[in-house]
């Protein structure tokens, strides 16, 4: 087994931009060129649609074979209808029994898991909750993921040198997370603060498991895709929200000098094939990324303009932060049900 390096990014440490070469124009074809998967197994939630779909059509030009659990099949199937090297599975996020059918039988293949790739997530939706009453953006975006690592794990060890990608964003920035009251059960809801906190939780994961899961050779990262254009990410989130960004005029309309600047879906996709396949990474993870780079650490030094989306950039010390990153993993495992030792 290779030997790892021990340094972990806790509170931030390795949140130093390398100058990769690649900037937020870089597209998936990039990243993608000189890249060999061939013999490699990826697994992308998610990945029949949007910047999901995307990365999934780099990784099989590169050569790998892709599995996509989905909850709408008949979607998926028309989205991914043409491509090679597909498998599509059954499986919801906000239904724990079903993650784990699914996990149990992608083990049984006995394939190693080389990349994981947790792309799927809502952002900014109505209050609902699942069957356990956990609110759906926490559910969705980071429990659901936290517990399918969980029972994927064997397979990541398997392939002695995996990834683990989760799709943060910079809407990690609305909120810390909320360890007294993380499924508004005793404040009022408020959607920006649970897409925030649930986003919150995709960093300080990544943060964790690599630094429990690195004597495996099973390495973490998070990121921010970037603003991009022609997703369903948003489709329930109010229009006032964004017309509140300044993003949209009074008729819901993108105002033009914004959608300039907005990313393409191959430019969205393009910084989690950077950090599933970029050999610069090798000996550096635990990082929140952005930009096919690594983001610098936000302390209120950064400007934000939400109609200017390249402004949208660096990381929250409250999101790499080493105690809050523990005491998540405890309350996720707490929640979920789930032991993951991640060793």
């Amino acid at each position: 087994m290779k030997e790892v390096k021990t340094t972990n990014n806790y509170n931030g440490v390795l949140q130093k931009p390398l100058n990769s070469g690649f900037d937020h124009n870089s597209t998936t074809s990039d990243l993608i060129k000189g890249i060999d998967l061939s013999g490699k197994t990826a697994i992308v939630t998610g990945g029949y649609s949007g910047i999901g779909l995307e990365t999934v059509k780099a990784l099989i030009s590169a050569g790998a074979n892709v599995v996509v659990p989905v909850r709408n099949i008949e979607k998926a199937k028309r989205n991914l209808i043409g491509l090679k090297n597909i498998t599509i599975e059954t499986m919801d996020l906000m239904d724990p029994k079903s993650i784990d059918i699914f996990a149990e039988n992608f083990l049984k293949t006995g394939s190693p898991l080389h990349i994981l790739i947790n792309n799927a997530g809502i952002m900014w939706a109505p209050l609902e909750r699942d069957s356990r009453g956990y609110e759906s953006q926490l559910c969705t975006n980071h429990l659901g993921h936290f517990q399918l690592t969980a029972r994927l794990w064997p397979a990541l060890k398997k392939a002695n040198g995996a990834r683990v990608i989760s799709v943060s964003s910079f809407g990690h920035q609305f909120a810390p997370f909320n360890f007294d009251d993380p499924n508004f059960e005793k404040r009022e809801y408020e959607t920006l603060q649970g897409y925030g906190q649930a986003k919150t939780a995709n960093n300080l994961f990544i943060v964790e498991l690599d630094a429990r899961g690195r004597s495996s050779n099973v390495r973490g990262f998070s990121l921010h895709p970037g603003s991009v254009n022609d997703t369903d990410l948003g489709r329930k989130a109010p229009m006032k929200l964004f017309q509140q960004m300044g993003t949209h005029d009074e008729n819901g309309n993108i105002y033009p000098e914004v959608a300039r600047k907005l990313k393409t879906v191959p430019q969205g996709a393009a910084t989690s094939i950077w950090c599933a396949t970029s050999e610069s990474l090798n000996d550096i993870s635990g990082i929140y990324c952005e930009n096919c780079d690594i983001a610098e650490l936000d302390n209120g030094n950064i400007e934000h303009k939400y109609d200017n989306p390249l402004t949208l950039r660096g990381v929250k010390p409250y999101s790499v932060d080493e105690d809050n990153a523990k005491r998540l993993w405890d309350l996720t495992q707490e929640l979920t049900g789930v032991t993951f030792d991640a060793v």
